[in-house]
């Protein structure tokens, strides 16, 4: 297995500034580009009964990343990173979010997919995240740990997470268990929704804008 992991320092010292936390999909990218993907190379009814039966509780999200993906089939990865690049936008503020806050971009997508839009856009930053291995018969998930999250017990980010204190900026339901051991929480759409029915604080954004101005006030 390939695994991908953020560089830590171990000597972190209690004082540290928070490292900014980001993720990808829906929160860097104004739309999911997994979406993109699976709606424009893949079958969509599997894709929309999954998501349902994931927010229902009657699978996991390793599952559902899993069947989704095995519809994306006899399309090679190239011409997938090409589509991406003229569809895929990134929200306003994120190149001034990188240089500003070098943050680590913490993703449950692939490397395949973002380190090309990261090309695209001139921006080198840390990344974590799984990979993909575009088999004909349907795209295979590498996953990037061995072990589901032993705090929720689904395939969540939290392992990726930097040693220390962070603040965390995202959007989804894969950000739901790493965004609750953050000091600070940006969010918004379908992670915003979690937190207000779990009764937990967090701030509201937009764009990445929106975020650097907090982070700055």
């Amino acid at each position: 297995m390939t695994r991908v992991t953020p560089d830590r320092d171990e000597s972190v010292q209690p004082d540290r500034e928070p490292r900014l936390v980001l993720d990808w999909d829906g929160t860097v990218t104004v739309v999911d580009t997994l979406w993109l993907v699976l709606a424009e190379f893949g079958d969509a009814e599997v894709f929309r009964r999954v998501g349902e039966q994931l927010l229902a509780g009657r699978i996991g999200y390793r599952e559902l990343m899993e069947l989704e993906f095995a519809t994306v089939r006899h399309v090679e990865l190239p011409r997938v990173t090409a589509w991406l690049a003229d569809n895929a936008a990134v929200r306003p503020g994120f190149h001034e979010l990188v240089r500003r806050y070098d943050p680590l971009v913490l993703s449950s997508g692939f490397e395949e997919l973002i380190r090309p839009l990261l090309a695209r856009e001139g921006v080198e930053v840390e990344l974590v995240a799984n990979r993909i291995d575009p088999r004909p018969g349907g795209w295979r998930v590498v996953w990037n740990r061995d072990e589901p999250c032993d705090v929720c017990g689904d395939w969540c980010k939290r392992v990726g997470l930097p040693a220390g204190p962070f603040v965390y900026i995202g959007d989804g339901y894969s950000d739901r268990c790493p965004s609750l051991s953050a000091e600070r929480i940006f969010a918004r759409a379908g992670l915003a929704e979690f937190l207000d029915a779990q009764g937990v604080a967090y701030e509201p954004f937009e764009d990445l804008d929106d975020v650097r101005r907090a982070l700055e006030r």
